[in-house]
């Protein structure tokens, strides 16, 4: 089982959290991949994560290894089955690399789940108490869309790397960082007609709220659509749009996603920067791979979005788009799925003000995703 404290404390929030489940942050992610040390090798390589801790034969783990990465309050959890005959092994076989686990960083991690489970949450992982000569841990968890799960992680009796049974993971190879802050949000995609019981799941069992809805009249193109809710517990740390695909005349990026996920799953990741600039420019250098956003998006945004601190021009040769809403502006790019399966991918965002989506470059972005399903023959 695997954790970490990278605690995601979103500073466009000022609402305070008087729910029933206080949530502090998000505590890790944890992705089942094929290979995780070379993966290991392409987020330090590529994204700027930094070497955390291990666990494997090594330590006495049988069944796995697990590389811990972490860049500001993110902490990546990469792990890889040791033999066929392992469920993590069934999931990659199924899914591909894909995120596993998105764990909550709690106060009481046995109060959240016995809370979560009186409202209706199924169980995934019954209250444990780990140590090793660091402390301990408080672990439980609960299933949510798909094969998709939360750990409530209660730490605060820990000083080690990352938990008890992970070694710290010294490395001689730590590229810069990128400037990565926290997670801003997850993106779930479910199969059609999901997205509202996946919506009152959040609401009724996690006390989330739904601060923002689309419909497909919002984002939608000539040939597809999706219709979106965007849930936000009390605090506003963990924000979760759950997406589902609405009717188009051709096959949607949902549609897309659950065809090669083989079911429900976590699309993206957000990550914040306060310089989107350099953090971009960083990240292609090391070869990131970023949807094309055409040139003519650019002749209309600064009517659209008025006055803004960056030059357009270094936004356009980078591709990065820019939304504004009542508060503010945000700035915005999306990667290209980090792997062979077209499902996760990663976006950067640096908000200045702005606690909106983008809900103005859902046009442009939604063309460009499907530019490259065209190319890939899955449109």
């Amino acid at each position: 089982m695997l954790i970490t404290s990278g605690i995601n404390q979103d500073k466009t929030s000022t609402q305070s959290n008087e729910e029933f489940l206080p949530i502090n942050g998000t505590d890790y992610i944890e992705l089942y991949v094929g290979n995780a040390k070379q993966a290991a090798v392409y987020y330090k390589t590529c994204f700027g994560f930094q070497s955390v801790a291990y666990a494997g034969l090594e330590t006495g783990v049988r069944d796995r290894t697990s590389y811990v990465l972490r860049q500001g309050k993110i902490t990546l959890v990469l792990t890889t089955p040791l033999t066929s005959n392992n469920p993590i092994a069934d999931h990659i076989k199924k899914h591909g690399d894909g995120v596993k686990v998105i764990a909550f960083w709690v106060d009481d991690a046995e109060y959240s789940y016995q809370a979560t489970i009186e409202r209706g949450a199924e169980s995934y992982l019954a209250p444990n108490e780990i140590s090793d000569g660091h402390g301990s841990v408080k672990l439980a968890g609960i299933k949510t869309y798909g094969e998709t799960v939360h750990i409530f992680v209660e730490r605060k009796n820990y000083s080690g790397p990352f938990l008890p049974g992970f070694v710290e993971w010294n490395s001689e190879y730590n590229p810069p960082e990128m400037g990565f802050q926290y997670v801003d949000h997850c993106v779930g995609n479910v199969e059609l007609g999901k997205m509202n019981t996946w919506a009152k799941f959040y609401e009724e069992v996690l006390g989330f709220k739904n601060i923002i809805t689309f419909d497909d009249k919002d984002i939608s193109t000539e040939y597809t659509a999706l219709m979106s809710k965007v849930m936000s517990s009390g605090n506003g740390y963990i924000k979760f749009p759950i997406n589902e695909p609405a009717h188009g005349k051709k096959k949607s990026q949902i549609e897309e996603y659950l065809d090669f996920y083989e079911g429900p799953g976590c699309q993206h990741i957000a990550i914040a920067t306060d310089d989107i600039i350099d953090t971009i420019t960083a990240m292609r250098k090391n070869g990131v791979e970023f949807l094309y956003v055409p040139g003519t998006y650019y002749d209309t945004v600064a009517n659209r979005v008025g006055e803004i601190h960056e030059d357009l021009n270094v936004l356009k040769s980078l591709g990065i788009m820019v939304d504004r809403d009542e508060e503010g502006y945000l700035l915005q790019i999306f990667t290209k799925p980090v792997e062979d399966r077209p499902t996760l991918f990663f976006e950067i965002i640096q908000r200045v003000g702005a606690r909106s989506f983008g809900k103005g470059n859902f046009q442009a972005l939604f063309e460009s995703i499907e530019a490259e399903q065209a190319r890939r023959g899955t449109l």
